[in-house]
């Protein structure tokens, strides 16, 4: 495998904690602890585009694809909505007064984890409160959806992930994942596998189709694994960690094929927070601590 880095897109002013894809292939949005939403493109790195700025830090964004719009999770407030288009904020409600870590959208309905062990879900049509759904104390850090299964994950600071129904939103399952809290959960593409990690530095893959039985678990990083991201091709999945390192892995035989960091690929010199793999020309996208984006172009 070869592994090499392109460009480091520069200008927020704190660390970056989000990344999020665009209906445009070459373009993505970034957020973090300065408020500021950034429009990037891949083909002009130079060249971000302050889409919307908020006053308290983002550790969470959503594009809704069918609607042009950005949802922007601010910290002890609320969701705003961003219509990108016209790069002006459209409607916000003040959901909070806890930190947001979380937004997934499916179909008409978003759901946001809080620090406060709350799952809100919100009707995305009418932008109003539809549910709360509190399962534990601790908090909501990571979300994935599971449409074959019509069930969603969510990992939290009590060391557990639970499983809900995706439509009736009833609590299915509680696992005893983790022995620290879980900073991300992830459903494989072809929905057979959840994949977790968090503060204990290990990776763990759970099989759905056999009541989320564990099947590998995996020492994979010296510190927290902070996410999880799929290639778009589906053969490889990449994890980074506040170790400042990302690693690729095989995601059929679930084995680690190269570590990027800094001594060997001038990677990140702090924690790498967030990951998007783009479909356009494979490439991989990291945000760190360190305030900068870098763009790596992975090759088998």
């Amino acid at each position: 495998m070869q592994v090499e880095k392109i460009d480091t897109f520069s200008g927020h002013r704190d660390c970056v904690y989000a990344l999020e894809s665009s209906v445009e292939p070459t373009q993505f949005f970034s957020a973090g602890g300065d408020g500021l939403v950034v429009r990037w493109n891949l083909k002009a790195p130079d060249l971000g585009e302050l889409i919307a700025q908020v006053p308290a830090s983002i550790y969470a964004i959503c594009y809704d694809t069918s609607r042009n719009q950005l949802w922007v999770g601010q910290n002890f407030d609320g969701i705003h909505l961003i219509d990108v288009e016209l790069k002006k904020e459209i409607k916000s409600i003040k959901i909070t007064s806890a930190s947001i870590f979380d937004i997934k959208i499916h179909q008409n309905n978003a759901f946001i984890g809080l620090s406060d062990g709350i799952i809100v879900v919100m009707d995305v049509d009418t932008f109003s409160v539809k549910k709360h759904l509190k399962a534990s104390d601790k908090s909501v850090r990571s979300i994935s959806i599971n449409e074959k299964y019509q069930e969603f994950a969510v990992g939290y600071s009590d060391y557990t992930f639970k499983i809900f129904d995706l439509y009736d939103f009833s609590l299915k399952k509680v696992i005893e994942a983790h022995s620290n809290s879980i900073f991300t959960v992830c459903y494989s593409p072809d929905s057979q596998y959840l994949l977790t990690s968090g503060r204990d530095a290990h990776l763990k893959i759970w099989n759905v189709e056999e009541k989320y039985s564990l099947q590998e678990d995996i020492v994979a990083h010296l510190f927290a694994i902070n996410d999880i991201v799929y290639s778009p091709d589906k053969s490889l999945f990449a994890t980074c960690s506040m170790d400042k390192s990302i690693k690729v892995w095989d995601a059929n035989r679930f084995k680690l094929l190269k570590v990027i960091d800094r001594a060997r690929h001038a990677g990140h010199g702090t924690s790498v927070n967030k990951l998007l793999w783009n479909n356009y020309q494979n490439q991989l996208i990291s945000a760190s601590d360190d305030k900068q984006i870098a763009l790596w172009n992975v090759k088998v």
